[in-house]
């Protein structure tokens, strides 16, 4: 991958969910990431919203990367058109690639496992070992509850005021594009990789 390209790594459900606007949205923030000249990571599936949000990178001529555990690849729904397709040995060294890999990190409407890799990745920005920007896409108000949750575990004392903002919410896939990119102009460069990430992970 080239070190000039900015990565938008993308957290997202393996189905497709209840309203056809969340595949909509998935297809739609692939476009609009390649169209803006990034590059798409993500978990390297080929069904629900993480096969369409890989489908409108591609169809829109962007640059795509996904990274699957082999448990999942067993399954045979990996996406086979991507621009590269890592196969990796567990979950823990998918989840390192893809923070090694990134610039930031947007989450999509997902379950089980897209909130465990997105809490995951603002508890590393919290204890500091990155820097890159934590985007939810609060489609159709998602999200509400989580972020009544983070409220009331910094009233209860159990997350630090300062670090609230450490998990960003967009409405939709275009503005939470535009926040990764207000905040990428704000720092002069995204910080490199951190070898405390391999430590996480071991």
């Amino acid at each position: 991958m080239s070190s000039a390209k900015k990565w938008v790594c993308v957290f997202c459900a393996s189905t497709a969910g209840a309203s056809p606007e969340y595949l909509n949205a998935a297809q739609t923030l692939g476009g609009l990431i390649a169209r803006r000249g990034y590059g798409l990571l993500y978990g390297g599936a080929i069904v629900g919203a993480m096969g369409a949000v890989a489908d409108g990178a591609l169809a829109a001529g962007g640059d795509v990367v996904g990274v699957i555990p082999e448990v999942i690849k067993e399954r045979e729904i990996e996406h086979r058109g991507l621009t590269e397709l890592h196969v990796v040995r567990t979950m823990h060294e998918r989840k390192a690639l893809l923070a090694e890999r990134a610039d930031a990190f947007v989450a999509l409407p997902g379950g089980y496992g897209t909130m465990d890799e997105f809490i995951e990745i603002v508890t590393w920005a919290k204890l500091r070992i990155h820097a890159k920007p934590c985007v939810l896409v609060n489609l159709r108000g998602y999200f509400d509850g989580l972020l009544r949750f983070l409220d009331r575990a910094v009233a209860e004392g159990f997350i630090e005021a300062k670090d609230r903002g450490l998990a960003q919410v967009a409405s939709d896939p275009e503005s939470a594009l535009d926040l990764v990119q207000r905040v990428w102009r704000a720092r002069a460069e995204i910080p490199e990789h951190d070898p405390r990430l391999d430590a996480v992970v071991r």
